[in-house]
């Protein structure tokens, strides 16, 4: 088997993953994106594994655990994307900057005029 073939198509992969990445501003593609990057990964370590015939299948089995890692991150990160759009109401990357609520300050006297209210 030629390695060539895989590896372009791998590294094509990845290159469009990061692109979706660096260019994307919803939450939802960039992990698409992220996920397109560790697939060219995967494809890159069997197919490194099938050309060196290696007797352990160490690519394959490596290729599991990304598999079940980004499983994991995409359960978790998603999780995280809704609960900040219904938080927030946007998954605009651009618009998350801060981690502070946009909620205004609560008033220092509030329990005073409640109390003049009573």
């Amino acid at each position: 088997m030629h390695l060539l073939y895989p590896a372009v198509l791998a590294a094509l992969l990845f290159c469009t993953g990061l692109y979706g990445v660096l260019a994307r501003r919803n939450a939802i593609l960039v992990l698409m994106s992220v996920e397109l990057m560790l697939n060219a990964v995967n494809l890159n370590l069997v197919a490194f594994d099938v050309w060196l015939r290696d007797a352990l299948h160490a690519g394959q089995a490596l290729t599991l655990f990304t598999i079940a890692i980004a499983a994991a991150e995409i359960g978790i990160g998603l999780a995280i994307v809704l609960l900040v759009y219904r938080n927030r109401g946007t998954a605009d990357v651009d618009r998350l900057r801060d981690l502070k609520e946009s909620a205004a300050a609560p008033d220092p006297d509030h329990e005073q005029k409640a109390e003049a209210a009573a």
